[in-house]
C-alpha cells in the first residue's frame, strides 16, 4: 500500500481518515482529511533560511474549493478557478489564526501552507476541516511547530451540542462556532450566535475542545508513524547578551514609568517610547547600529512590551490612564449624511467609524456561487481602512484579508437582529469606513452599523453593540481589560471581541497568545465585556431611541403583491415586454419570483404614484373576470355574428350581434369599429371553454314597449346564463321548463361562439 493512513472516531462514531506519503510528497509536509465524501489535500513548505532582516512569522495561508470537487463548472467568463472568494478568504483567515502563535518566537523562515478541496459532500462540510489538514501536514513534516492544533465547529441544536454539523442542521442552530485548540489550550473562536447567555458560549467551548483533543492525539500519532518527531534545525536571530543587558538596564525603568503617565495620545505614547530608544541607541557606535539594527530594535520592542504589561499587571492602571474595566470616551451621531439612506458615525476615544446604511430590491442581492455553498445574501456589510486611519502613507489596494474578516464579524453580529423579508423587503448594505483607528475598528463597525440601520429605518429587533476585550496574564498574576488599545492588543495574551444585545450574544472572535487560559479568566472577561456592552448600549439608545418609524423621503418604496403562478408570464409577457413597459410607464423596478404556490412581486420606486400605477397595471392582468361585472373594454376585431371585445389586460369576450343593442342590428361594422372604447358586462362564461360572453345592451335603458322577438330569445347568450339580470326563475310546471327544441336552438348559437 503506498503512504500510510491513521484513522480515528470521533464521540459521536463518526470516522475521519488522514492519508499521507501518497500526493505531493515533494513538499516537507502533505496530508489527506477525509471525512465521509469530503476530501482536503494540505501541504506545507518551509524555506531553510529566514530572509534578511526578518523579524516576524512570514506565514501564508490559502485555501481554495475546486469546482471540480462537487462535479461543478466555475462561474465567470474563464470557467477556472481564480481569485479566492471571500468564503475562502475566511477560512485562511481561521486556519492562519490556529497555526500562526504555535511556530516558535525565532523562527523567521518563509512557510506556506495550501489546502485544497478536492472532493465535496453535504453532509461534511470542508470548513470545519481545514485546520486539521493544515495541522496534519505540518506534523508529517520537519518544520518547527509547538503543535498539533485542530479546529472544529460546535453548533447548539435544539437544546444540544452539535460537532460538524451538516448544512442543514447549521440552519437551525442558535450558536454556530469554529474553535481551535491545542490539548491543554483554546486558541482560537469565532462565530455567531442568536442571543446565547455567557454561560451557553463557555460550555459550547468545553465540548468543542472534547473533540480536539482526540484531534491531536491522533496527530501525535500520526508523527510517530511517519517517523517526524525530530524537527529541523535553524538560527533566524543573532544575539548579543551583553548589549542586550545593558539595554534593558537603560531602558526598562524609564519604559515602565512612561506607561505609568497615562498618556491618552497614541502618537504622543508612541513618540515618547521612540524618544527612550533613540537616546539608548546614541550611546552606540554608528556602525555597531547600522550592523544590528534588527536585533537592537527588538530588544527594545521586547522591553518595552515587558515594562507595560508589568506596570498594568503591578499598578492596575492602563497606558491611557483608564481602570481596567473603564472604557473610553464615546460620542455618536445619527443622520451626519443627508444623501445616504441611513449614516452614524460612532467615535469611541482614538477610534471612528462613518457608516451608511443602503436600501435596495432584490435586484441588489449579493449572489454566493461556490464549489460547496449557492445562494444569495439580502444583508451585506463592507468594512474598509484606510491608511489615513492610523496617519499611515498607504495604497489604495485591493480589499485586505483584515478588512474581509473584519467586516464579516461585524456582518455576523448585526444579521442575528434583522427583520425577516416580509416585514423590510429591501436588500441593505452597510459600509464602515475607519476614519480613526487605536482598537477594535471592528467594534466600532458594530456600533456604527447598528446605528446606520436605525437612522435608515430598517426595523431592527434591538440596538447590538461589540466590545473588544484583551488579557495580560504573567505568573499567576492577571487582568482583564475592557475596550482594549491598538497598544494593548499587541502586547497582551488575548484579544476577545463580544458583540451582542442586551439580551444575550450575537457573534465572538477570540485569538489567544498565552497557554494555560484558565475557564475561570474567560468567564471573567465574559462578564466583563457584558457589562461593557450595555454601557455602549445605553449610549447607543440614547442618540436614537429606535429605529425611525418610516423610512426617509428618498428611499425607494417596495411594495409587495402576491399573484396566481399562473399569472407570471402574463406579467412578465413575450420576451418581457409587458413588464419592461410597464416598468418605463411608470418609472418603477418590477421583480417577480415564484414563491412556492404563487407568484411574489415586489414594485419599487421613489415615486409613490407610480408605483400605484404599476399595482393597478398589475392587479388589471391578474385580476379574475367575474360575471356580473361591469368592465371599460376596447373593440379588437369585428366578425359577422359580433365582436371581440378586450375587457381586462389579456382577456377577450365576444360581444354577440344581439347583445349588442337591443334594436335588431344586420351589420356589426355599422355599429362597431377596430379600436372603439365600448362598456359592456360579462353575463356568462362557458363552463366547458372558459369562454366570455358579454352584453352592451343589458346596460342600456330598454325602449319604451319594446318587445323581444322569438329568434333574439332564443340566441341571446344571456337567457342560458344564471347570472343574467333578466333570466326569470322556472317554475315547476313542467310546460315552463326548456324544451329539446330550445336545448338544440342553444346548441347552435355556442357553435357560433
Amino acid at each position: 500500500m503506498i503512504g500510510t493512513k491513521k484513522i480515528f472516531n470521533l464521540l459521536d462514531g463518526r470516522q475521519i481518515e488522514i492519508e499521507t506519503g501518497k500526493l505531493a510528497k515533494q513538499a516537507d509536509g502533505s496530508a489527506v482529511v477525509r471525512m465521509g465524501d469530503t476530501m482536503i489535500l494540505a501541504t506545507v513548505c518551509a524555506k531553510k533560511e529566514a530572509g534578511a532582516d526578518v523579524d516576524f512569522m512570514p506565514l501564508s495561508v490559502d485555501y481554495q474549493e475546486k469546482f471540480a470537487a462537487t462535479g461543478k463548472f466555475p462561474g465567470g467568463f474563464f470557467k477556472r478557478e481564480a481569485r479566492p472568494s471571500e468564503y475562502e478568504i475566511l477560512i485562511s483567515r481561521l486556519v492562519d489564526r490556529a497555526l500562526r502563535p504555535l511556530f516558535p518566537d525565532n523562527y523567521h523562515a518563509e512557510v506556506q501552507v495550501q489546502i485544497t478541496l478536492i472532493s465535496g459532500d453535504e453532509k461534511n462540510p470542508p470548513d470545519a476541516l481545514a485546520a486539521l489538514a493544515a495541522a496534519s501536514a505540518l506534523a508529517c513534516s520537519d518544520i518547527p511547530f509547538d503543535g498539533p492544533v485542530s479546529e472544529c465547529r460546535v453548533a447548539l441544536i435544539d437544546g444540544e451540542f452539535k460537532i460538524n454539523p451538516n448544512y442543514e442542521e447549521q440552519e437551525r442552530a442558535e450558536l454556530d462556532l469554529i474553535v481551535a485548540a491545542t490539548k491543554d489550550n483554546i486558541m482560537m473562536v469565532e462565530g455567531e450566535m442568536k442571543e446565547v447567555s455567557e454561560e451557553t458560549m463557555l460550555e459550547a467551548l468545553k465540548a468543542a475542545h472534547e473533540t480536539i483533543k482526540i484531534h491531536c492525539q491522533a496527530l501525535e500519532e500520526l508523527t510517530e508513524m511517519v517517523g517526524k518527531t525530530v524537527k529541523r534545525e535553524y538560527c533566524h536571530e543573532e544575539d548579543d547578551e551583553e548589549i542586550k543587558q545593558k539595554m534593558h538596564d537603560a531602558c526598562y525603568q524609564r519604559c515602565y514609568d512612561l506607561a505609568k503617565e497615562g498618556i491618552k495620545s497614541k502618537h504622543e505614547r508612541g513618540e515618547r517610547f521612540e524618544a527612550i530608544k533613540e537616546d539608548f541607541f546614541s550611546t552606540l557606535e554608528e556602525e555597531y547600529k547600522q550592523d544590528h539594527a534588527v536585533m537592537l530594535n527588538r530588544y527594545y520592542k521586547n522591553i518595552e512590551k515587558e515594562a507595560m504589561r508589568n506596570m498594568v499587571l503591578n499598578e492596575r492602571v492602563r497606558l491611557d490612564g483608564r481602570q481596567l474595566e473603564e472604557i473610553r470616551p464615546i460620542w455618536a451621531e445619527v443622520d451626519y449624511l443627508p444623501s445616504a439612506h441611513g449614516s452614524a458615525i460612532f467615535t469611541r476615544g482614538e477610534t471612528q467609524s462613518l457608516s451608511t446604511c443602503t436600501l435596495g430590491t432584490k435586484l441588489d442581492e449579493q449572489t454566493i456561487d461556490g464549489a460547496m455553498i449557492e445562494g444569495s445574501n439580502r444583508f451585506i456589510l463592507h468594512y474598509n481602512f484606510p491608511g489615513f486611519a492610523t496617519g499611515e502613507v498607504k495604497g489604495n489596494k485591493s480589499t485586505s484579508r483584515r478588512e474581509i474578516g473584519h467586516g464579516n464579524l461585524a456582518m455576523r453580529a448585526l444579521k442575528q437582529v434583522l427583520p425577516n423579508e416580509e416585514d423590510c423587503p429591501y436588500t441593505i448594505r452597510v459600509v464602515s469606513d475607519i476614519l480613526e483607528s487605536n482598537g477594535s475598528s471592528s467594534m466600532a463597525t458594530v456600533c456604527a452599523g447598528c446605528l446606520a440601520l436605525m437612522d435608515a429605518g430598517v426595523p431592527i429587533s434591538k440596538p447590538v453593540s461589540g466590545i473588544a476585550m484583551g488579557l495580560i496574564e504573567k505568573d499567576g498574576k492577571w487582568a482583564v481589560l475592557s475596550d482594549i488599545l491598538g497598544d494593548e492588543d499587541h502586547l497582551g495574551d488575548m484579544d476577545f471581541k463580544v458583540c451582542g444585545t442586551a439580551d444575550g450574544i450575537t457573534a465572538c472572535q477570540m485569538d489567544i497568545k498565552c497557554e494555560g487560559l484558565s475557564y475561570d479568566i474567560l468567564a471573567q472577561a465574559l462578564a466583563q465585556a457584558k457589562r461593557g456592552r450595555e454601557h455602549i448600549l445605553n449610549i447607543i439608545t440614547d442618540t436614537i431611541p429606535a429605529p425611525r418609524e418610516d423610512y426617509k423621503p428618498h428611499v425607494p418604496r417596495i411594495v409587495s403583491m402576491h399573484i396566481p403562478k399562473e399569472f407570471i408570464g402574463a406579467v412578465i409577457g413575450p420576451q418581457g415586454k409587458i413588464i419592461q413597459e410597464m416598468q418605463k410607464e411608470t418609472n418603477t423596478t418590477i421583480i417577480i419570483e415564484e414563491v412556492g404556490d404563487f407568484g411574489l412581486v415586489q414594485i419599487a420606486s421613489a415615486d409613490k404614484e407610480g408605483i400605484e400605477k404599476a399595482v393597478a397595471k398589475i392587479k388589471a392582468i391578474t385580476a379574475v373576470p367575474e360575471v356580473g361585472e361591469v368592465y371599460d373594454g376596447v373593440v379588437k376585431s369585428i366578425l359577422s355574428f359580433g365582436a371581440f371585445i378586450e375587457f381586462m389586460p389579456g382577456k377577450e369576450g365576444l360581444l354577440h350581434v344581439t347583445e349588442i343593442d337591443w334594436k335588431r342590428i344586420e351589420n356589426v361594422s355599422d355599429v362597431l369599429k377596430e379600436g372603439d372604447k365600448v362598456r359592456i358586462k360579462l353575463i356568462g362564461i362557458d363552463k366547458q371553454t372558459g369562454k366570455f360572453k358579454l352584453s352592451r345592451k343589458v346596460l342600456i335603458p330598454k325602449p319604451e314597449g319594446y318587445v323581444e322577438s322569438k329568434s333574439q330569445r332564443s340566441s341571446s347568450p344571456r337567457n342560458n346564463n344564471s347570472n343574467s339580470n333578466n333570466r326569470q326563475r322556472p317554475s315547476n310546471n313542467s310546460q315552463n321548463r326548456f324544451s329539446p327544441m330550445r336545448n338544440n336552438s342553444m346548441r347552435r348559437d355556442s357553435d357560433r361562439f
